[in-house]
Formats: structure tokens, C-alpha cells, sequence
């Protein structure tokens, strides 16, 4: 969890051997994995209580060989969610920039 101010922002990694399931030729999400870093977001959402704040998520999975790479940002329930694939077959320079990108959009 990264915490700045008033700003929250839950991360969640996952790896799999594939990032996304498919069924009858459509790619989605695990849904289970969204409902998850949702569950956290709104959760903590509630720790603030009346006083000013923003509370996101954000769903971190490594990069595979699929073709369908997930990158997609979600308002649910007046929090942001956003889903992200990270490379992880860079030097360590280049995970942490891409890391550092990543924040910097939620900090903004």
C-alpha cells in the first residue's frame, strides 16, 4: 500500500501463466482478482470515514506471452481500479521506472 496525503493507493501483484481466461473467443479479466483489490479499496475507503481522501486500486500482473496484455482503468463505486501488465523481463533501471510511471499517474 502507498499512502501520500490523503491519497491511498492499494497494489496487488499476481502472476500467472496466463493473465486473462477466455471463454467462447472472448478474453477477460479473473474477475475473482478484481472483486478482491476491490474488497481492499473499499475497505479502506471506509477508514476515512467524512474526511476528505481518494482511495484507488490497482491490479499488478506480470507480463506473459499472450497477445492480450491487460490495461484498463475501472471507476467502481467511485474508486478507481486500474489493471496493469509489468515486464519483468528488463533490467531491474527499467521494472522500477515502469513502476515509478505507474504511481506518479495515481499521485497526479
Amino acid at each position: 500500500m502507498l499512502s501520500y496525503q490523503d491519497t491511498v493507493l492499494i497494489m496487488d501483484a499476481k502472476y500467472y501463466s496466463r493473465t486473462t481466461q477466455e471463454q467462447y473467443g472472448v478474453h477477460t479479466l479473473h474477475s475473482n482478482n478484481l472483486y478482491q483489490i476491490f474488497t481492499y479499496v473499499k475497505n479502506k475507503d471506509a477508514e476515512f470515514k467524512d474526511r476528505p481522501h481518494t482511495v484507488s486500486g490497482l491490479l499488478l500482473y506480470a507480463r506473459t506471452d499472450e497477445t492480450m496484455q491487460p490495461d484498463q482503468s475501472y471507476q467502481m463505486s467511485g474508486n478507481r481500479i486500474d489493471v496493469k501488465t509489468l515486464d519483468l523481463n528488463q533490467e531491474f533501471s527499467v521494472i522500477a521506472e515502469q513502476l515509478n510511471h505507474i504511481v506518479e499517474e495515481f499521485l497526479e
